[in-house]
């Protein structure tokens, strides 16, 4: 078999400064969102540019967020390595991280700005889904967040493109390309939001619920499969955890809000 060569997770060498497709991925994701963000909020008649300012400080505070909670959890490494803390275009980015970021942010934004949290998280949530789905493939840029070992046959048997199945031959073996399933569940979790949003007697509030039980439901099943999760114990995935807790609080909100009398705008009227 002839060698396969990775792809060079550098876009762009300007002498000592490397631009990262990790980063760039990362960013796409995030302009994506924001403009489906814009035209949901202008469809809806809430003025585009509130997302705008949300992304200005949203996108900082999650990623610092998404790093403190990656490091924190493996801290014996980064306990002796204090300088990668700071090297996020190595990855390290925790999606959990990020979303706790992102919601604290959420909650303070709008109450600066004198508007519904939740009318502001359903009109997001398609957003936030679609970037992680987009920044997934900063993973397959650097070779990580992949499964465990399986053979070319296999790939070749999913019908994937040569160059998803070569990035996956690391070290001499091939392994599940875990990002790409996740992708997949996320573009799939987009499509089903947008639908149920404008089709399904939804209340407010709980587009962005669905979006918190969909992903999570995904992460639980697909995080199994991976070989470079953070760890709670030896045996016990700490995403799959979170994950199962996201659910029941989900589910405990949606239930809790209508019978509260907390979710009486509904979408449609």
């Amino acid at each position: 078999m002839n060698e396969i060569t990775p792809l060079n997770p550098i876009a762009i060498q300007l002498g000592p400064i490397a631009i990262h497709w990790y980063g760039i991925i990362l960013g796409t994701g995030a302009l994506v969102g924001l403009l489906l963000a814009m035209r949901e909020a202008k469809r809806q008649g809430l003025n585009p540019e509130l997302f705008l300012d949300l992304v200005m400080w949203g996108v900082p505070i999650s990623i610092i967020f998404a790093r403190i909670y990656y490091v924190v959890f493996e801290w014996d490494y980064y306990s002796q390595h204090p300088a990668d803390i700071i090297a996020v275009w190595k990855g390290g980015i925790a999606i959990h991280g990020a979303l706790i970021g992102a919601f604290l942010t959420g909650i303070v934004f709008c109450r600066k700005k004198g508007i519904s949290f939740w009318r502001v998280a359903d009109i997001a949530a398609p957003s936030i889904l679609i970037g992680q789905a987009i920044g997934r493939w900063g993973n397959f840029m650097n070779q990580e967040a992949h499964g465990g070992e399986t053979t070319r046959a296999f790939l070749e048997s999913l019908h994937l493109p040569t160059f998803i199945i070569d990035q996956m031959y690391i070290q001499g073996t091939y392994y599940h390309p875990t990002f790409l399933y996740e992708s997949v569940w996320n573009f799939a979790g987009v499509a089903l939001l947008l639908i149920i949003r404008r089709t399904l007697p939804m209340r407010r509030g709980e587009i962005f619920l669905s979006y918190l039980i969909w992903y999570s439901i995904g992460r639980f099943f697909i995080e199994g499969m991976r070989t470079d999760s953070l760890m709670l114990t030896e045996t016990l995935r700490i995403a799959q955890v979170i994950s199962i807790i996201i659910i029941l609080v989900a589910l405990v909100l949606w239930v809790s809000r209508r019978m509260m009398g907390y979710a009486k705008v509904k979408y449609g009227e």
